[in-house]
């Protein structure tokens, strides 16, 4: 289904490989807010390389979204972004060889891709993959990507489709520092640690080593005993 909207489209494309040739899938979303995935779909390729499915995934948001509407293109694909914003021209002058007099590789797709990129505003954007902090939709367009990619199934906002899972590849964000102990009254701490030593606590019963143990006015002990000394 083509995306009519009149004012600028923010969008984001990936592909992915499971192998690279292996497993591939592709996939695109479009957003409203710049941040929230309004449309979306992904699909299945079978083996390809990553390029392929790089390639892909931009032929597909391009055929998706009408051509008079400017677009906003985020993508992590160095090479699919350089393909069609800095090497096409000259690939085109030379007859669709690379500098070096070789075929341009994956030329289907780059065609296609110049074919749909005539006449219309699209605007493409560099934004870095895999990151805690990073662009929300080009994440989500490698989640569905990475998915389409393993199940080798299509799946999409029309489809009805849940959002894809998170990718393993993205680390987790860093858990938040701990405070510094609380200290109480009696210079007494409630940090607790393990004992590296067996002990004796002021109520008179003995702690092993490895035992958690907490400091109390009178020195080291249970951490029950340190609470009920203090209240």
């Amino acid at each position: 289904m083509i995306v009519h909207m009149r004012e600028r489209v923010v969008a984001a494309c990936d592909g992915a490989s499971k192998g690279n040739p292996g497993p591939a899938g592709w996939a695109w979303v479009v957003s409203d807010d710049e941040r929230t995935a309004a449309r979306w779909e992904a699909g299945p390729l079978g083996r390809a390389t990553n390029n392929v499915a790089e390639l892909t995934a931009l032929e597909r948001l391009l055929t998706a979204v009408a051509p008079d509407v400017p677009l906003e293109v985020r993508m992590d694909s160095q090479y699919a972004m350089k393909a069609v914003t800095t090497w096409l021209p000259g690939w085109k002058r030379n007859g669709w060889k690379t500098s070096a007099g070789k075929p341009v590789a994956n030329q289907d797709l780059v065609v296609r891709i110049d074919e749909l990129l005539d006449g219309r505003s699209v605007e493409f954007r560099y934004v870095p993959a895999h990151q805690v902090d990073g662009d929300p939709l080009n994440d989500f367009a490698d989640r569905a990507a990475s998915q389409a990619a393993s199940v080798q199934e299509p799946a999409g906002s029309d489809l009805g489709s849940p959002e894809p899972p998170p990718s393993p590849d993205t680390p987790k964000a860093a858990a938040p520092r701990k405070k510094a102990p609380r200290r109480t009254g009696g210079g007494a701490s409630s940090r607790t640690i393990k004992a590296k030593f067996p002990g004796r606590c002021l109520c008179g019963r003995s702690y092993a080593a490895g035992e958690s143990i907490a400091k109390n006015a009178q020195g080291w002990g249970h951490p029950e005993c340190r609470t009920a000394a203090e209240a």
